[in-house]
């Protein structure tokens, strides 16, 4: 920077010459140079406040931007942050089709010890043995007085527990806070459920993962925190759940059953409003599941869903159903039910002789194999196995549970004259309940196909038209003929117009053959049968009952039939069914027999492959 002199020569020059004051130069001069550097710190102190200024106003726009974004968005809780070490173990609730909790989360405590830091482990394994008696006290005190550094001692107490456990005072038994799944139901509607247990776990908490059932089908639905804790609606009713098996158990008890599984499913839906298998357990104190032997003596073992049984003559009604659609037959048909039937070096044969012909209803309502049979011929193999087919009877039900591909049922690898004979009449091909409750509801929904769910409310694409509604319709009006005159009269209920098939199929032994004492009975049911609603499907598992002269019956009319009654009576009226006396199903005129006589009680007892 080049400064102007003070004192310039040739201005003091020109000012002595003229007479001047050489001073008042320097003086001006000096005058100039104060107001430049005026000039100059003002400009900068004004640039600096206006700096000052913009970042005033930037700061106070930005706290008023967030000011209004707050005040414009919707109030929610403060979510907590955690590390990403942490485990979290945050788990949606399931409830029942009315908002009832089903299984929910409950914060508790973990027990864990350091035995280095114990002042007297001999009285810390005593006072433990004390308060959990599933605990050893001897192998308690090996652990402490050994150089184990940690151990765990329970993974969940109850706060009465923990109290107890801080009682004994001792440094080296240490609580982790966590959170526990809760079913507070027990029993009820344990095998849908399934249950859970940890799996990575903290001192601090501890991942809770499905183990089998919905818990397990639907864990990372469960798990997931873009769900915001909604909670997994089932379809199933909590009410009409625990009617259901409080009957199931009473059947089970007083016909001397094995086991029992209950079904109570919505046709036009396919949402199971009920489904039981006994006996059953307690999710909150799952037991451990059975290494050796036959699966179904565990209480674990799901019959309704898992169980793969030969139905007996509820399968009489698809091949009837299915000649009824392509025209083959009539209700009205005279179907010949000479005995004995043979294919090639097999009979077929009746408990009791029908006479040369019965009314293809009829052979429904006296559930005549032969006549099963004949009309399983006009079908032909291909067709029949189609019809099956279509029905969901050769894969798994679609069910939302993982045990469902377990249940897949047990078909045929070659298709034979004989075999297509013994499946007509519900022998050789072996499903669960739950597949053949889909197929009764199958029928009942006009020939249109359902599938069932345990999910309530979801849209689900329509079935496909497996039968035509006329078909359908004729056989119900068959199904509810065998419960007014045939062998399931014990099934009737004042009111609600049961349709129904009785099934009784002897159980294969594993070495091969079939038991001549040991038997499942089924009963297999639509109502109210003039405009089909529910279907209900019971099953027992090897039941004996005692009849009037002190003979034992085993069969299904006798068995299970009088349960479904029962159940009935007590379902109905929870799921808002009101019994009417004076609605009839149309029905067919026989064009060979006018007037057919009903079963009389020695014959319903008489007949062993209902």
């Amino acid at each position: 920077m080049i400064r102007t002199p003070l004192r310039p020569l040739a201005r003091i020059l020109r000012a002595r010459e003229r007479g001047e004051n050489p001073d008042e130069i320097e003086a001006e001069n000096r005058r100039l140079r104060h107001e430049a550097i005026q000039d100059k710190a003002r400009r900068r102190a004004e640039g600096r406040l206006i700096l000052m200024s913009a970042c005033f106003v930037l700061a106070f726009a930005t706290v008023g931007v967030r000011m209004g974004m707050l005040a414009s968005a919707e109030p929610s809780e403060p979510q907590d942050q955690v590390l990403s070490a942490q485990i979290m173990s945050q788990r949606s609730d399931i409830t029942d089709r009315r908002g009832r909790v089903l299984a929910t989360n409950l914060l508790t405590h973990s027990l864990y010890a350091h035995p280095h830091q114990m002042v007297d482990p001999v009285g810390a394994a005593k006072g433990l043995a004390q308060i959990f008696t599933d605990l050893d006290q001897e192998q308690l005190t090996r652990d402490f007085t050994s150089d184990r550094k940690f151990m765990w001692i329970k993974r969940k107490m109850s706060p009465e527990q923990m109290q107890a456990v801080h009682d004994i005072g001792e440094p080296g038994l240490l609580f982790g806070p966590r959170e526990m799944r809760v079913y507070p139901n027990g029993h009820i509607a344990s095998h849908i459920l399934g249950g859970s247990g940890f799996g990575n776990e903290g001192v601090n908490s501890a991942e809770v993962l499905g183990v089998a059932g919905v818990e397990k089908a639907f864990d990372g639905w469960l798990r997931d925190p873009a769900n915001n804790g909604a909670p997994l609606e089932l379809s199933i009713d909590l009410t009409v759940q625990s009617a259901m098996e409080d009957v199931l158990a009473s059947g089970m008890q007083v016909m001397s059953a094995k086991g029992a599984a209950g079904i109570l499913m919505e046709i036009e839906t396919g949402e199971i409003v009920a489904m039981a298998s006994l006996p059953d357990f307690d999710p909150n104190e799952r037991p451990r599941p059975l290494l050796q032997g036959d699966p179904s003596d565990s209480p674990l073992f799901n019959r309704a869903v898992q169980g793969q049984y030969e139905l007996g003559s509820t399968f009489k009604i698809f091949p009837v159903a299915q000649a009824l659609d392509l025209g083959l037959i009539n209700p009205n048909s005279g179907i010949n039910t000479t005995m004995p039937m043979r294919i090639g070096r097999f009979q077929i044969r009746d408990f009791s002789n029908y006479g040369p012909q019965l009314s293809a209803t009829d052979v429904i309502v006296k559930s005549s194999n032969v006549g099963t049979v004949r009309i399983a011929q006009m079908l032909g193999a291909e067709r029949q196995k189609d019809f099956l087919q279509k029905l969901g009877l050769f894969d798994p039900t679609p069910i939302e549970m993982v045990e469902a591909p377990t249940g897949k049922p047990l078909v045929p690898q070659r298709w034979p004259a004989v075999t297509s004979a013994t499946v007509s009449f519900g022998h050789g091909l072996a499903a669960s309940p739950l597949h053949l409750a889909a197929a009764y509801a199958t029928i009942a929904n006009d020939g249109r196909r359902v599938s069932p769910t345990l999910i309530h409310g979801r849209t689900r694409p329509e079935g496909e038209q497996v039968l035509s509604p006329r078909a359908a319709d004729m056989a119900i009006s068959m199904l509810r003929q065998v419960v007014t005159r045939g062998t399931a009269r014990q099934a009737e209920v004042a009111g609600y117009e049961i349709a129904g098939k009785t099934g009784t199929a002897d159980k294969p032994r594993p070495s091969g053959g079939y038991y001549e004492n040991k038997n499942v009975a089924t009963f297999a049911s639509v109502f109210p049968a003039s405009d089909p609603k529910y279907v209900m499907v019971v099953t027992l598992d090897e039941p004996t009952v005692r009849l009037a002269g002190g003979a034992e019956s085993r069969t299904a009319g006798a068995t299970t039939a009088p349960v479904a009654a029962e159940m009935v009576r007590r379902l109905a009226p929870l799921i808002g069914l009101e019994a009417h006396t004076d609605v009839k199903l149309p029905t067919f005129e026989p064009r060979f027999s006018p007037h057919v006589e009903p079963l009389s009680d020695d014959e319903i007892k008489l007949v062993s492959n209902q």
